[in-house]
Parts: structure tokens; sequence; C-alpha cells
């Protein structure tokens, strides 16, 4: 792949909201990758951001930011329900792909996509980038190490107060609003991460009065015998806590479990939980962004940290939690 002469990963942004934002402060601290560009549906939006981040070119059309010659890799960070499209732009374009989570509406369009990539041999990955974090990344390794024995059970939530107001985005079903896809997307990936795809779904949610749910929870079931069980909610900011169990030792996640924090390794025959703590720099978007660096200076395609297949499956949990709770979005 091509960088420019210093060496640096050039990344073209396509959107700016919020994450777009934290994901354009989060890569000025990674020495070896820059933004050269920001894509927006308009000139003035994207100008702004430019402004923001003292960006080279500002785009205010998707096709041109896709088109330019200088940008090595986009990332996605529009609405959900334009992600399968807006990859596919990128991706017709000849662009590596980074799309932010959820990373798409529904499993067919992640097939999809993913079919596209591979066609193409380009690097597509979701942006989960929770796996990225450091102590995501020892958790990995005691998982890997046994020390947990079997894993029984997985408890995790994520809930936020979001405000009612009909105009939020997470409020909205054209914009494939609610809990599930925006927030229970990380209990329910980290569930994937720890005991692969479930062989049972049990799901129960609540909808709004909008039409998207306002609280959704899931028993996934394993022929292992381990249980997960997953929540997430918009109506009030819950635990955010997460615990892994093994018949040997146990793994308890501080708040906020997905977000860089610190996490303790419990073991029955002794008194004193083993600590382990980091210290936060950044947003912790940065960490998604060093290993997509590495894997296009590699040529790599994909992650097996957050493999395409792995991505698909999860959308199919999703999917079948929504047809669960009769959550359906417009067009579906």
């Amino acid at each position: 792949m091509t960088t420019d002469t210093a060496g640096r990963i050039r990344w073209g942004i396509m959107g700016t909201g919020g994450i777009a934002a934290s994901f354009a402060r989060d890569l000025q601290l990674v020495d070896d990758a820059e933004v050269v560009a920001v894509g927006s549906r308009s000139d003035e939006s994207a100008t702004a951001f430019a402004g923001r981040f003292d960006l080279p070119r500002a785009y205010g059309s998707y096709e041109k930011l896709v088109d330019d010659p200088d940008v090595d890799v986009v990332y996605v960070a529009t609405p959900q329900t334009a992600h399968a499209a807006n990859v596919r732009l990128a991706l017709e374009a000849g662009k590596p792909v980074l799309c932010e989570k959820p990373f798409t509406v529904n499993a067919a369009e992640a097939r999809d996509v993913v079919e596209l990539a591979r066609e193409r041999g380009l690097f597509l990955m979701e942006a989960m980038w929770t796996r990225f974090l450091p102590h995501f990344r020892r958790i990995d390794q005691l998982l890997r190490s046994g020390v947990l024995g079997d894993v029984t059970t997985v408890v995790a939530d994520h809930g936020q107060a979001i405000p009612a107001d009909p105009a939020h985005r997470l409020q909205r079903p054209d914009l494939a609003g609610g809990a599930l896809l925006d927030l229970g997307i990380y209990p329910v990936s980290l569930t994937s991460y720890v005991l692969g795809r479930p062989d049972g779904v049990a799901a129960a949610g609540t909808l709004s009065p909008n039409g998207v749910d306002a609280q959704t929870s899931a028993v996934f079931t394993y022929a292992s015998g381990a249980h997960a069980v997953v929540t997430t909610t918009m109506r009030a900011r819950t635990a955010n806590r997460a615990v892994i169990t093994g018949t040997q030792a146990r793994l308890e996640i501080d708040d906020v479990w997905y977000a860089p924090t610190s996490f303790s390794l419990l073991r029955p025959a002794s008194s004193q939980p083993e600590r382990f703590e980091y210290t936060r720099v950044g947003g912790g978007l940065r960490h998604q962004a060093v290993e997509v660096g590495r894997l296009l200076r590699a040529g790599a395609t994909e992650s097996d940290v957050m493999p395409l297949d792995e991505t698909v499956t999860i959308m199919e949990t999703l999917d079948e939690i929504r047809r669960q709770i009769g959550l359906r979005f417009p067009g579906e």
C-alpha cells in the first residue's frame, strides 16, 4: 500500500459526528498515522470539521473523499443505516475500510459488504474498539492461558440514560435506533469474543413509544453448558460492568468495562484479587487505528482479533434478538 513520504497511514474520515471527532482526536496520538481528509454530505459540515482538526482537505460528498488518491484507508463514522452503502462506496473505490459499530443494520447487509471486500481483496474491519484496548489484550492472554478453567458464565450490561426526545438518533426507527444496536452490541460482542456464537438465544425487550427498543435482555446458551446474560437499556445508566467466570477463577472488569479501564482476577483459593491497572491516555480509539495500520502494512485483508466472519455472526445474533422482541426497522 502507499503511505506519505514519512510512512504514515493517511486516513479519510467519512462523517462529522461525535464518534468521528473522537477518532480524529485520538489519531493525533498516533505517530505513524494522520487524518488527511474528511467527507460529509455538505461542504459546510466538512469545512467546519476540517477546521477543528486542522485537516488539509474537506469534501462535501463521500464520493470525493473515497476518490482522493492520498487517502489510504477510510473510517466510516456515518449513521448505521448508511454503513452498508458507505462501506460499499469506499470498497468500490479501492479503499480499505474501518467501519464503526454496529457494522450494519442486519446480517444480510454485513454479508454483502464482506463478500465485496473479499472479492476485491481489500481490508475491512468492524470498529469494535474495545477488543484492541490494553486491558482487553491482557484479558485475551489470561483466557488463552487457561487460568479461568472452563468458562461457565459471562454477564455484561451496557445502559445509558438517553434523552426521550423523539428527534434523538437513538429514538428514531428510521436511523435503526434503540438500545440493542448501539449499546447492546458491546455485551453481545463480548460474549462472542469469550464463548463464540450461541447455540440458543432467549430474549425479552421493551419497545418505546417511538418504536425502538428501550431495554433488551437476552440469555445465550452453549453446547458446552455455558451461559451468557446480556442486558442493555437507554432508560438509565447501569453499572456497566462485566464478569467472566470460569471453573477455576473469574475476571471482574471495572466500570466502564468496554472503555479503557482496569480489572481483577479472583481465585477461590486467594483472599486477595490480582489487580491489573491501566492508565488511560486519550479516548481509547487509537488502539484500533494502530492495529489497522499494522495490518495494512502487512498486506492483511482482515483482523484475527475482530474477524469478518465473527462480525457477521454477531449481526445474526442481533437479528435473532430483534426477531424475538419484535423490533423491525423501516424497509426491512
